[in-house]
């Protein structure tokens, strides 16, 4: 959370005074160029200006700062800079063995042309890292380097078409030898619009709302509830949305899905002006297309996250080794401007911003970026293959992965595509008949890795696949997932779509509503986890086979119960079944999908909760942080326990789940999926094979 961060006193004051200086550089707010003449470029000492007809962006010198923005007879989009707001900019978080995080503003120290001509410009602003000048030196002056500043070397470029309403933004990050060791926690661009203009939020065709402004979350006028993120509107300027809850978490989408987001003038307004971030690839950004991210939250803030701890955990984020060579382009970012006439309904413009991000999708990967690290279509390769489920139990032969996730990531572990951040990552969903395409790849080595909804596990292929310019790869052969399995489903609660989304979501407590999620996601509404010690407020969770519905009887998360203030107690679930005849000296197989974990530790027992070892235990668990932040997944996570036949007896038994952990309210565990197996042939014939020796054993011995 790069906007909570604080810098120390003197960071502070050498970001003031840089910002005071960017604001005196009065940005050029002349009347736009004719769109006829193309794209104009005006440099000054202290700002550019880019310019085609259409709009006018004016960027700090040599800063990169992005100062105004002139659309359609408004001025500046943007709001007026200060401290904590510095109009549009790119920054990131970083820290070193162990310490707390930095924020940086990537404030470059040199300026060049890279393009300029009637269709195009290009503008670079840049900053090499230098070990050799102190930390105390001036952050303004032209001897701006610092051992306070991220051992990196950037390039933040933007980029205007002629015709183009709008202008595209992309960062060029190298790590290189004799630099330091740093870990990379997070990193953006961000634009902060003004709030007397744009008061209305788009991020999807249903998600839309009028927003409350910053100072509603302030007090008196707001009530920080248990984090800062969350606030309640005590006496918003709005009165409509008074007692709703506002929280920027509320708004994040997995990252498949944001492609077009962004902010609406108020209807009032002559004209509506929109102000979207157009996404048509998320190639570069972290985690794989299932890992929720922010989008756009009050402020207005409108933003595109490369990378960040948010729904994976602070010990998942990238490392980088002393001297460790790595090299990343993020983005590029379209940001596009459109309008309608005063009266005009907001979401027609949120429509339009959709339309054009078909357009940019149909022009990716782009060719009229400049920088040799951003390949081309011709310069990248293309992966074609098929993929098919072979579970015996599912079916007798091989069936079509239909839908299935597939796609290339750095080489790793099974799986280890959720928290990989160093690399790209390429994704296409499979055909009905298990086909599938990846295009548009970078040249380099990869693991092809798979998941495939309804089936439980990753896949990942053996081989190493080598993409080279211009390839259009051909895998020989199908590919085959088996998914865990050992035996036939005796029982199964929920689905293998690694969310909890189909397990009971409470009502929100009618105190902290946000209406936009009463009959959406209603998951995202704040304060869901404390409804648990609502329903349960003495006992625990019971679920029976054959009587109890998941959709009804399985609380969404196994979260802490709350004994009063600043007071949280573990819980243990328990699931009853019947088994008529246990086999005995078999194995049985308990999977068990989880969709999120934050801080928590899972034991498991089967009919003896007083057994002081449990029969398994997951161990610490992952911090990605879901249950508070308003989501219904995190990292997924695969468990398969053997279950011995002497566990387990003739009639009722009972599994009993423990969250043993409980020193606050947001420690808890989503389950995706549970499945208990009987034991399988081979462990049924090895088993009587067993029993057999016994008896002839016994028989003997009796003569």
């Amino acid at each position: 959370m790069m906007s909570s961060v604080k810098t120390s006193g003197t960071c502070t004051l050498r970001y003031l005074l840089l910002l005071i200086l960017i604001n005196n550089y009065a940005w050029d707010t002349s009347a736009l160029s004719n769109p006829d003449e193309g794209v104009k470029l005006h440099v000054q000492d202290n700002h550019v200006v880019m310019d085609n007809g259409l709009v006018q962006v004016n960027i700090s010198n040599p800063y990169g700062l992005v100062t105004g923005v002139q659309y359609n007879g408004i001025d500046n989009l943007l709001e007026s800079i200060n401290e904590f707001n510095h109009g549009g900019y790119w920054d990131l978080n970083w820290s070193q063995r162990g310490n707390k995080g930095t924020y940086f503003l990537m404030n470059g120290t040199s300026f060049n042309v890279i393009v300029q001509n009637e269709s195009q410009v290009e503008i670079s602003f840049t900053r090499t890292w230098n070990s050799s000048v102190s930390s105390s030196s001036s952050h303004i002056s032209d001897k701006n380097n610092s051992t306070d500043w991220a051992p990196l070397n950037f390039d933040i470029r933007y980029v205007m078409l002629k015709g183009s309403s709008g202008f595209y933004t992309y960062g060029i990050y190298e790590h290189v030898n004799g630099m330091p060791d740093f870990n990379l926690n997070g990193t953006r661009v961000a634009f902060k619009l003004r709030k007397d203009k744009f008061q209305y939020m788009a991020i999807s065709k249903t998600q839309q709302r009028r927003m409350p402004l910053p100072e509603d979350r302030e007090p008196p006028r707001g009530k920080l509830l248990q984090f800062k993120e969350a606030a309640l509107l005590v006496d918003p300027v709005e009165p409509d949305l008074k007692g709703q809850v506002e929280d920027k978490y509320m708004y994040a989408q997995n990252i498949e899905d944001i492609k077009v987001h962004g902010w609406v003038c108020s209807k009032a307004s002559d004209p509506l002006v929109g102000f979207w971030h157009i996404t048509p690839s998320d190639e570069y950004r972290s985690g794989g297309p299932l890992r929720h991210e922010l989008t756009s939250h009050v402020g207005p803030h409108s933003l595109t996250v490369f990378l960040s701890s948010h729904y994976m955990g602070q010990d998942k984020l990238p490392i980088f080794g002393n001297g460790e060579p790595w090299k990343k382009v993020y983005g590029p970012v379209f940001i596009y401007l459109n309008s309608a006439p005063r009266g005009t309904n907001e979401s027609a413009l949120w429509d339009d911003a959709n339309e054009q991000l078909q357009q940019e999708a149909q022009k990716w990967p782009y060719n009229f970026l400049a920088s040799t690290d951003y390949p081309r279509s011709d310069q990248r390769g293309t992966v074609n293959g098929k993929i098919l489920i072979r579970d015996r139990f599912a079916s007798k032969g091989d069936i079509p992965a239909v839908d299935a996730y597939v796609g290339l990531a750095l080489p790793g572990e099974v799986g280890s595509w959720q928290t990989e951040c160093k690399g790209y990552q390429f994704w296409t969903r499979a055909g009905p008949d298990g086909s599938f395409t990846i295009k548009n790849v970078h040249s380099g080595d990869y693991n092809l890795y798979a998941w495939v909804p309804g089936f439980i596990g990753d896949y990942k292929y053996g081989n190493l696949i080598t993409v080279k310019e211009g390839d259009s790869i051909e895998l020989d052969e199908d590919l085959v997932y088996e998914p865990p399995r050992n035996g036939t489903t005796l029982w199964e609660i929920g689905i293998p779509d690694r969310t909890a989304a189909e397990f009971f979501i409470p009502d929100v407590d009618p105190k902290y509503v946000n209406p936009l999620y009463l009959k959406q996601d209603r998951y995202r509404q704040y304060g869901l986890w404390e409804q648990y010690s609502v329903l349960y407020p003495s006992t625990d969770l019971v679920y029976t086979i054959n009587s109890s519905t998941y959709q009804k009887d399985w609380f969404y998360a196994q979260v802490t119960r709350k004994l009063g203030e600043k007071k949280y107690n573990s819980t243990t679930w328990q699931i009853k079944f019947n088994l008529d005849s246990v086999d005995q000296g078999t194995i049985y197989k308990l999977r068990v999908a989880l969709a999120s974990t934050h801080g928590a530790e899972l034991q498991i027992r089967f009919n003896n909760l007083g057994t002081e070892i449990p029969h398994f235990t997951t161990g610490g668990l992952y911090k990605d942080n879901a249950i508070a932040r308003h989501g219904i997944h995190g990292l997924y996570l695969l468990f398969n326990v053997d279950v011995k036949s002497d566990w387990l007896k003739d009639g009722e038994n009972t599994i009993f789940l423990s969250q043993v952990r409980g020193t606050g309210p947001f420690l808890g565990i989503m389950y995706d999926y549970i499945r208990l197996e009987a034991p399988g042939k081979d462990e049924r014939n090895s088993a009587e094979a067993r029993l057999s020796g016994d008896l002839t054993q016994t028989r003997t011995t009796s003569f």
